[in-house]
């Protein structure tokens, strides 16, 4: 049997449970008070939490060590989405999450693609990605072309976008929090606003403007900020590069004069640490922040990125 179709068949079991009265916790909180949100990764319960504050109990399906493409719902997790007041989640990042929610007959749901502005990234060498590259044949080996990039709360200002679209949602739905609701995402938007100014701040004077990735995860991050991404492998994280995909970027690597190659917290360093180790180069994590690790679950989107910030930083010999 297929993921898709087991997943098909957990979701049925799940809404038959509900059906017969099953009940589950209240996402986020078995006893919370308020609206019930269920989030389909991180960012999104952030942003969620970030709109509703007090007068929601978010629930997070991507619970921390879990990577969030692989993700498959628990019948459990199916019920609460089911009996969620407003669901979110990111059409086509988790094919379990679609799934689930086509089959629960869910009425408040909030699709954030349109207004994250999901875009294309390059996620080859700088100056040059299209350049010499026709039809290599080495698939998602950071040639992505066609595909729009889900990583959108890599850009503060993007995410602070979809909380503003969650609190007007949560407002439809209960109209007495409205006023709440709506300085929730005036709030947050200029928290967000003064995390991005950290950002072009931060980033603005470096030696280099490249980043040496291990996935293409970060065209967000490097467009807001006038850097380049060099990715050893496209979208998908767990695919396989080449022998001639490494070399590329090992030669690239070179004529940058990088000094770190960085990995993901949830994703093997094996790749990485066989770059860094040919170039004698430092390898450090950048997280892309889809799903929080075991870890960082104590910490929030904003501590993460400014992590981030100054991993990029120290690699690229900013001042």
């Amino acid at each position: 049997m297929t993921s898709r179709a087991l997943a098909a068949v957990l979701t049925a079991g799940a809404l038959a449970l509900t059906a017969c009265g099953a009940k589950s916790p209240a996402p986020g909180d078995g006893d919370a008070e308020g609206l019930r949100v269920a989030a389909a990764f991180y960012p999104l319960a952030h942003a969620a939490e970030l709109a509703g504050g007090d007068a929601v109990a978010v629930s997070n399906l991507t619970t921390p060590g879990t990577e969030a493409h692989d993700l498959e719902l628990s019948p459990q997790q199916i019920v609460a989405l089911t009996e969620a007041d407003v669901v979110v989640y990111l059409a086509g990042f988790q094919p379990a999450v679609d799934d689930a929610i086509a089959q629960s007959g869910a009425q408040n749901v909030i699709e954030v693609s349109e207004v994250a502005r999901l875009t294309e990234h390059a996620a080859d060498e700088p100056g040059h990605a299209d350049e010499g590259h026709e039809d290599e044949g080495h698939e998602d080996e950071g040639h992505d072309h066609g595909e729009a990039d889900p990583h959108f709360w890599l850009d503060p200002t993007r995410l602070a976008d979809v909380v503003e679209a969650i609190s007007e949602e949560l407002a439809a739905v209960s109209p007495e929090d409205s006023e709440a609701f709506k300085e929730n995402a005036v709030r947050s938007r200029v928290a967000l606003v003064a995390l991005d100014e950290e950002f072009a701040t931060g980033l603005a004077e470096c030696e280099r403007r490249e980043i040496f990735v291990s996935h293409a995860a970060f065209g967000y991050l490097t467009e807001r900020y006038d850097l380049e991404q060099v990715a050893v492998v496209g979208l998908t994280p767990h695919a396989e590069p080449s022998p001639a995909r490494i070399a590329e970027v090992q030669e690239l690597a070179r004529e940058h004069g990088a000094t770190t190659i960085f990995f993901e917290s949830q994703a093997s360093d094996a790749v990485a640490d066989s770059i860094a180790g040919d170039l004698g180069l430092r390898t450090a994590v950048l997280d892309p922040l889809e799903s929080l690790t075991e870890e960082s679950a104590g910490e929030d989107y904003s501590a993460v990125m400014r992590a981030n910030l100054q991993a990029i930083r120290d690699a690229n010999g900013c001042s």
